[in-house]
């Protein structure tokens, strides 16, 4: 989108850019010219019904719905309808969602952010909060306040620890983003005849870059290999469009390999529409916004908004997307640059989406339809907020201090800059107006302790004027434990802001520093995206580290129920925490994920010097976890008779084995433990990886000297590697099977006879925007 999300003053600002409340178009009651219009009636096919409304528009009307702020056409009875719905963690500020000022729908539930709801590994998890989402997504539609469609999830994997938006991500590997991927869309979309609500799996592709280096996101060109293009930036989308039959993808604002990524014919038309097969129900894509504008503006692809936005929706781009009024689809139209034809197959796209979730359908006739205020922010919802944060907490360290015991006669010292819960920074971005925002302090002092509070510098330097130590010392002086609430919030990390550093804000370091010195039980609770936490880690006056991610609504809850036991912590990284200096050793521009003289190598699979590495997870008992007697033990698999034996569409698919495993609790503390496994081995094209994430489950409720089994599945996808030119290939070699982080448990099978390819992808053109006439509009 364009614009980071800061406070909810400023997305106030947005919401006010709304159409006004969205209205079902009327079947029975409204104008003849929709009453008698196939697409009211419901035994027709999507298809046929878009195309009959669409066939019924005259050019204006046409060219006025190409936006996301689509006029409608009140000839035929069409509303307003606006394109632009978010809910990445719960119903969001965006033009196309109407907050009312009291009363029903004034506030909805707010889940924890993404990448801490990922640090779960738990699909089922991530399913339920999808599925609380949609319900109230749907409710707020269905009484006008917002859209069908959503512009969520963000499923870019997280590569570089500066990137400003790695919050509202899974994370750093695409293996764990596509099973979020696909327990999320299943949750939104439901698995009725009739969609729940649209997702948009964004931002299609490469996307990954805000600011930095004096090169913004609208004019960046990803230069990105084969190689790295399908094995690492576009797994998700895969598994977004060909497995999971999201609804809507948003292309982005960056280039890929010189050409607009909204331009893209290769990757919009033959890779995701035609390799894909994202056509069965003719799903639209929209443009992110201004995404458009920037072809002229900023990539020079384009020399006016007539060209730019022929270019795009002949490219592939159903509907664009802009902040104010600056598409010429008009005079795209009027200079003959825009068939009819391609803008009616686009209209006939967006208009199946909201046909497919029941807009032209009577009330009794849809299952969603029945959702009401009643079913936003539910006690049932409230209580999934604060577990779709508590589970996914990670504790770094912990000399013992914690858990906590709750009593009385405790006293707390909160300090930091969001430890009282007045302000939104737990919410993180993209969120909208919460029932309540509970903060570390309300949560103490429910529980009882005796508590004394100070706030804390953010992004502030050592050198800059200090307001905050003493206030703190003279809390943490008169207290028996002190715990700080620091890291980053949407000031240091947000939409259009990447990092130039990763190191703690050096004034939230010395005040770490001087509380750490009192000699008091000392614990440090982050907030946000990883800082590097070597001087804390070695620091042995730091009890115990906390990382909490964007915990929403209900954060201060989530983190207390972790620090006193009631949740015994199993959350993992889901991103490698690397050293300060890794920011000076490459670019942000520099897309490649291998080792080489200018890139010390990205993510877990290709770099070894982490701070901590992605997986890890500490827990207040100990655990060991065991492959089954029967897994793998040394057994040799023929490639060919692996093949010839299965019958799946597609050959990453076909199932490989399924793994026992075994748990057992040798602690003392009742708690969950996360199973992760990977694949390492010298097979396939050299380098190799460190390893790779093939596997993962979380185990639930383990008893002290109990032991539970888990099954880990394995397809041959993946086993596969992907060779120079993009192909998933299965070779031969002894793979290595390895189980937690650090590894506990491993065991070997070896592949033999010849190679195969599973999936052979389709090659770029010299020009990734060849075949949509783009020499037509004269390019600078």
């Amino acid at each position: 989108m364009n614009g980071p999300v800061k406070s909810l003053t400023c997305l106030a600002l947005l919401g006010a850019q709304a159409l006004g409340h969205m209205t079902f178009p009327d079947c029975v009651g409204g104008p003849e010219i929709l009453t008698s219009n196939l697409v009211c009636n419901t035994s027709a096919s999507p298809a046929e019904r878009a195309a009959a409304l669409i066939s019924a528009w005259n050019i204006t009307e046409k060219l006025a719905n190409l936006v996301d702020k689509s006029q409608g056409a009140a000839r035929l009875g069409l509303g307003a309808y606006d394109w632009w719905n978010e809910a990445l963690h719960g119903v969001a500020w965006s033009p196309g969602v109407v907050f009312a000022p009291t009363g029903e729908f004034s506030h909805a539930t707010s889940f924890a952010s993404p990448i801490l709801l990922s640090a779960a590994f738990d699909d089922d998890l991530v399913h339920a909060v999808a599925e609380a989402i949609s319900t109230e997504a749907r409710a707020f539609s269905n009484f006008g306040h917002a859209g069908l469609d959503y512009w969520t999830p963000n499923i870019n994997p997280y590569k570089d620890p500066r990137w400003g938006r790695g919050s509202e991500t899974p994370g750093e590997d695409p293996f764990r983003i596509k099973g979020y991927v696909k327990a999320l869309i299943d949750g939104f979309q439901g698995k009725e005849n009739i969609t729940k609500v649209i997702a948009t799996c964004k931002h299609y592709a490469a996307y990954d870059l805000e600011y930095w280096g004096g090169i913004k996101r609208y004019e960046f060109d990803a230069i990105v290999g084969m190689q790295d293009l399908v094995e690492y930036y576009l797994p998700p989308f895969q598994q977004c469009a060909r497995d999971s039959k999201v609804k809507s993808i948003m292309c982005s604002y960056n280039a890929v390999n010189g050409t607009p990524a909204c331009a893209s014919t290769y990757l919009m038309e033959t890779v995701l529409r035609d390799f894909w097969e994202w056509n069965d129900e003719n799903q639209y894509i929209t443009s992110d916004c201004n995404a458009i504008l920037n072809f002229h503006e900023d990539h020079n692809y384009t020399t006016t908004a007539a060209q730019s936005a022929a270019i795009s929706l002949i490219s592939g781009t159903d509907t664009i997307c802009e902040v104010g009024s600056n598409t010429d689809v008009a005079g795209a139209w009027n200079q003959t640059l825009l068939p009819e034809k391609v803008i009616d197959q686009a209209l006939r796209r967006l208009y199946e989406g909201l046909i497919r979730a029941g807009y032209f359908d009577p009330l009794e006739a849809t299952p969603y339809r029945t959702l009401t205020w009643k079913d936003v922010n539910t006690p049932e919802n409230q209580a999934l907020a604060v577990r779709s944060a508590a589970e996914g907490i990670v504790l770094k360290k912990n000399d013992g201090v914690l858990p906590l015991k709750v009593d009385n006669a405790t006293s707390v010292a909160l300090i930091g800059f969001w430890a009282d819960g007045s302000n939104s920074a737990m919410l993180g971005g993209y969120s909208g107006i919460p029932p309540f925002i509970r903060g570390p302090l309300q949560a103490a002092q429910k529980l009882g302790f005796r508590t004394a509070n100070a706030t804390g510098p953010v992004k502030q330097n050592a050198s800059d004027t200090d307001t905050w130590t003493e206030a703190a010392l003279e809390a943490a002086n008169k207290s028996d434990i002190v715990v700080y609430f620091g890291g980053n919030d949407m000031t240091v990390e947000a939409e259009e802001l990447d990092r130039f550093s990763i190191a703690w804000p050096s004034a939230q370091l010395a005040l770490i520093d001087r509380l750490s010195k009192l000699g008091k039980p000392f614990i440090v609770v982050e907030l946000g995206d990883q800082n590097d936490d070597s001087s804390l880690l070695e620091d042995d006056n730091v009890s115990a580290i906390v990382w909490a991610g964007f915990p929403g609504q209900d954060g201060g809850t989530a983190i207390f129920d972790v620090l006193t036991g009631k949740t015994a912590p199993a959350g993992r990284l889901p991103t490698t925490l690397y050293p300060s200096e890794y920011v000076n050793q490459v670019p942000m521009t520099d897309m490649s994920l291998r080792p080489s003289d200018k890139n010390p190598g990205r993510t877990y699979k290709w770099y070894e010097k982490a701070v901590l590495p992605f997986g890890f997870g500490l827990h207040y008992t100990t655990f060991q976890p065991s492959f089954g007697p029967d897994a793998f033990a040394g057994r040799t698999y023929n490639i060919s008779e692996l093949l010839s034996s299965c019958n799946a569409k597609y050959l990453d698919l076909c199932p490989f084995e399924t793994v026992g495993i075994s748990v057992k609790n040798t602690g003392n503390v009742t708690s969950d433990f996360v199973a992760l496994a990977f694949l390492s081995g010298e097979y396939g094209p050299a380098p190799y990886p460190i390893k790779e994430l093939a596997a993962y489950a979380r185990v639930r409720d383990i008893k002290p000297g109990e032991a539970k089994d888990a099954e880990l599945g394995l397809t041959l996808g993946d086993l596969a590697r992907v060779d120079e030119r993009g192909n998933t290939v299965l070779y031969p070699g002894t793979y290595n099977f390895l189980l937690d982080v650090p590894t506990q448990a491993n065991v070997s099978f070896e592949l033999v006879g010849e190679s195969k390819v599973l999936i052979e992808f389709p090659q770029p053109p010299a020009d990734l925007g060849e075949g949509n006439g783009h020499e037509k509009y004269t390019p600078k």
